[in-house]
């Protein structure tokens, strides 16, 4: 069973267009939620992660945060183990 990966994104956003090319390299499905059409979403993003910056990144019950951090992941070897790759 694949984890469930959350994306918090907005139109425009180029960091949130290259998380979502590093994830689909990957091969890994995620759900996409766009916050600049959805004000309730906005504020769940806002109350999950304390921040409003996107891209933001849920990789299962962790919030890995936006798209540097999960770079920074990928190079440490972290996010393949959260996406249960390696």
């Amino acid at each position: 069973m694949s984890t469930k990966v959350e994306i918090f994104t907005a139109a425009n956003c180029s960091y949130c267009g290259w998380a979502k090319r590093l994830l689909d390299k990957k091969g890994i499905a995620y759900e996409e939620i766009r916050v600049d059409l959805d004000e309730v979403k906005r504020e769940e993003l806002a109350r999950r992660t304390d921040r409003t910056s996107v891209p933001q990144i849920f990789i299962g019950d962790t919030h890995v945060g936006g798209y540097e951090d999960m770079i920074e992941l990928d190079q440490q070897g972290g996010l393949d183990r959260l996406l249960n790759l390696s």
